[in-house]
């Protein structure tokens, strides 16, 4: 929540500050790509029927695994921009996807976020207070899951913004206009969420497979407990530990997303009694899905 006022004012203050240009469409849509949906989702928000979106990592698809297919890199080859957002995929592949097109600008829309760090190990024990104790691997990879935040997907939105009109600037009025109200949109969503979720006190706690929804329990007065151990399924006694610490907490519900396999969360579910409900990281209807996962964990929370 600490970034909302700020990033609001950013946006405002760009959008007001905008020098209006005369409309003049090009020949056809320019040809873009990005490395996830939802990135698509935004992209179009902003760039309407002047662009033609090619998404590199598909539905269904891991971001940490996925090898882009020939057809996907003879499309990069067509490709102006490429917005990138810190997924992991962009690791090995950003350069190979670069070196493919050198005249493609590679646009990273994450550039003005501060990122926090991933919980990629994380223990749950308690001391001789009887409370409990987190315990992380300092330095540890940085989270990049930005897009499930709407303060965040803001920065991200200038960036897209200022990359468009700046390769088609004779189209500038049109992706002013259709940015400002891409901002209206997620002033809109973001208090749809804080209304459903009405934040108040300590954060409240919710049990997820895989990391994904640190950003946006920063933003709405959550704090995520993750099952995944270093990107692995957890071993015995991890799931020994994890099934305890749900009773302490009274989990009635874990989280999981579509692309990993929902066993280990299964097992906790089963032993405490839980249901194992599935909440989409990639999903292409990006505004209804966050009001959706933010209902389940709403409706989780009630305990």
């Amino acid at each position: 929540m600490r970034y909302r006022s700020e990033i609001f004012m950013v946006a405002i203050l760009l959008v007001l500050s905008m020098v209006c240009a005369s409309p003049s469409r090009a020949q056809g849509p320019m040809q873009v790509a990005v490395s996830i949906v939802p990135q698509k989702y935004f992209v179009e928000k902003i760039g309407g029927p002047l662009v033609q979106v090619e998404v590199m990592v598909p539905p269904g698809s891991a971001p940490e695994q996925y090898e882009p297919k020939p057809r996907q890199m003879e499309a990069i080859g067509r490709a102006r921009l490429y917005f990138a957002c810190g997924v992991p995929f962009e690791t090995v592949w950003l350069p190979k996807i670069a070196s493919a097109n050198p005249h493609m600008l590679v646009v990273h829309t994450d550039k003005d976020i501060r990122k926090r760090t991933m919980e990629a190990h994380s223990h749950h024990e308690h001391g001789e207070s009887g409370k409990e104790e987190h315990h992380h691997h300092e330095g540890e990879m940085k989270d990049p899951h930005v897009w499930l935040s709407p303060p965040l997907v803001m920065l991200q939105a200038r960036s897209i913004f200022e990359a468009l009109w700046v390769a088609d600037p004779q189209n500038r009025k049109e992706y002013e206009t259709n940015y400002s109200k891409f901002v209206g949109e997620l002033a809109d969503l973001d208090a749809s969420i804080l209304k459903i979720l009405a934040p108040s006190g300590e954060p409240r706690p919710f049990m997820v497979f895989h990391p994904a929804w640190g950003y946006f329990a920063e933003a709405y007065g959550l704090k995520q407990i993750p099952v995944e151990v270093e990107g692995k399924e957890p071993r015995a006694k991890d799931l020994d530990a994890f099934i305890k610490l749900a009773r302490r907490l009274g989990i009635k519900t874990i989280f999981v997303q579509p692309e990993f396999s929902p066993k280990s969360a299964r097992t906790i579910a089963d032993a405490v009694g839980a249901t194992v409900v599935e909440a989409d990281v990639l999903a292409p209807d990006w505004a209804d899905n966050l009001r959706r996962v933010a209902g389940s964990f709403a409706e989780a929370l009630k305990h």
